[in-house]
């Protein structure tokens, strides 16, 4: 059976040949190898040319192919079935599908199969079948005939690099636009949401209230049931962990990337910076297990010596341990950019009779800032997006509270709690999580707005 994979191998397969068929009919267009330099190009750009020619045309078109052809396959399963069928709900038609490709994907492996089920599947796959051998043959005869028509042309004057540069810079151009619209839709998307959510709970609430349950009564009657959304004390959890975390990674990793860029030697530096990323590959489950298990009875303790009520899941333990976790990306970059500064900044500096502090203070520091602010925000992001500590050692109860003793959640803890298991998406209770993801886009835009404009003043008194 022809799958999509071996289509793509045959593609990538009829690619290089492609290429070398190009590089031997330029060489032959120049009369041998030692008259190469009769060509515009390099025999490897007319080599390219043929390649790029033979698989660009060909993705397309089996991107394009396998986009449309689960659609339409399904539709013709679909008015093979019997004529109730028709008559389903949307829903129901995908939950019937989704059993006809589970009954092919476990052919054999079941002893009691519904005989109309078992016919639609044998039609989906005979259909699909029926589609790869087309894809097949199609892509097949593009390919080659694109390979017959460049090679065609190919003489001494083509210019082949020109082309594939061409050619290269589109697809960089298409790369960065699905990029640019990859992230346009990802923000349509929750605002769409979030704007239904807004239909059923007023923005002024969900913003300044001080209360989060988002629990909505299914019954009119029902008890135990409250729905209050106000944002406030979810948020003032995510700031509170993020800034423990932040007052312990900053000042450690800046400190660590100073040092092992102008004070550290290289031996110690060798073996230091390697130690110190590897905090950055632990998982954060990990890490969560260490917040719970360790850091978190430690807390507790320490604050029963000294007569405090600690929780035993606190602010202060996630923020702690997220802050360790945190360390390498600060850290890393940091001494990036500290050791990208010009060796002439620092000669000048101690030229000038300062000392090795003073030229990190007046000198580096400054010339690295946008660096070290980079990695800075790097490491917020970093902070706000962390999930696993959050739920093993500060704990899923919403409390608007700034003692970092106290339990309370975070915003992507809550977005994680309230689309977990089987939600339908009309209710305020699941819109609720893309309403918090719209506010904390919104956040972290204007920590980034607030951070270009600090660089940019600081790079101007530098500059």
């Amino acid at each position: 059976m022809i799958t999509p994979g071996i289509i793509m191998i045959a593609l990538l397969l009829m690619a290089t040949t492609g290429y070398y068929l190009g590089v031997r009919r330029s060489v032959a267009a120049a009369g041998g190898r030692r008259l190469i330099r009769n060509l515009h190009s390099r025999p490897t750009y007319y080599g390219l040319l043929t390649a790029l020619w033979c698989g660009l045309p060909a993705v397309t078109v089996f991107s394009l192919w396998q986009f449309f052809d689960t659609q339409v396959v399904a539709h013709l399963v679909i008015s093979q079935l019997p004529a109730e069928i028709e008559n389903l709900e949307p829903s129901h038609i995908s939950l019937l599908l989704n059993d006809i490709r589970n009954v092919i994907a476990r052919q054999g492996s079941l002893e009691r199969i519904d005989p109309a089920l078992q016919a639609a599947a044998e039609h989906y796959l005979h259909l699909q079948r029926i589609s790869n051998t087309a894809l097949f043959v199609t892509i097949m005869a593009l390919s080659m005939s694109a390979l017959v028509v460049v090679r065609s042309r190919i003489n001494k004057g083509l210019r082949a690099r020109n082309h594939v540069e061409g050619i290269v810079k589109g697809l960089l151009a298409v790369c960065s636009t699905i990029a640019v619209f990859t992230t346009i839709g990802i923000v349509i998307s929750v605002l769409y949401e979030s704007l239904r959510f807004f239909q059923a709970v007023p923005v002024t609430e969900f913003l300044f209230g001080l209360k989060w349950s988002p629990q909505m009564a299914i019954r009119s009657d029902q008890v135990g049931s409250s729905g209050a959304f106000g944002a406030v004390p979810v948020f003032a959890g995510t700031l509170l962990i993020s800034g423990i975390a932040m007052c312990v990674s900053v000042p450690i990793g800046l400190m660590a990337a100073i040092y092992l860029s102008e004070y550290a030697g290289k031996t110690f530096r060798a073996i230091a910076k390697p130690l110190m990323e590897i905090l950055a590959g632990v998982p954060t489950v990990v890490y969560g297990f260490f917040a719970a298990l360790v850091v978190a009875p430690v807390i507790r303790s320490l604050g029963v010596t000294l007569g405090l009520d600690v929780a035993s899941e606190s602010a202060l333990a996630a923020g702690l341990v997220m802050g360790i976790m945190i360390i390498p990306f600060v850290s890393s970059l940091s001494d990036d950019m500290i050791n990208a500064v010009p060796q002439s900044l620092r000669d000048g500096a101690y030229s000038l009779g300062a000392t090795r502090s003073e030229t990190v203070k007046h000198v580096l520091l400054p010339a690295a800032l946008p660096g070290i602010v980079g990695g800075v925000l790097l490491a917020v992001s970093r902070a706000i997006g962390e999930t696993m500590i959050v739920v093993m050692a500060a704990g899923l109860t919403a409390n608007l509270t700034l003692n970092p003793f106290k339990t309370v959640t975070t915003v992507t803890v809550q977005i994680v709690t309230l689309l977990v298991g089987d939600q339908e998406f009309d209710s305020p209770k699941t819109l609720a999580a893309f309403a918090l993801g719209l506010l904390l886009f919104v956040v972290t835009l204007v920590l980034n707005v607030i951070a270009l404009y600090v660089v940019r003043r600081y790079r101007e008194q530098y500059e």
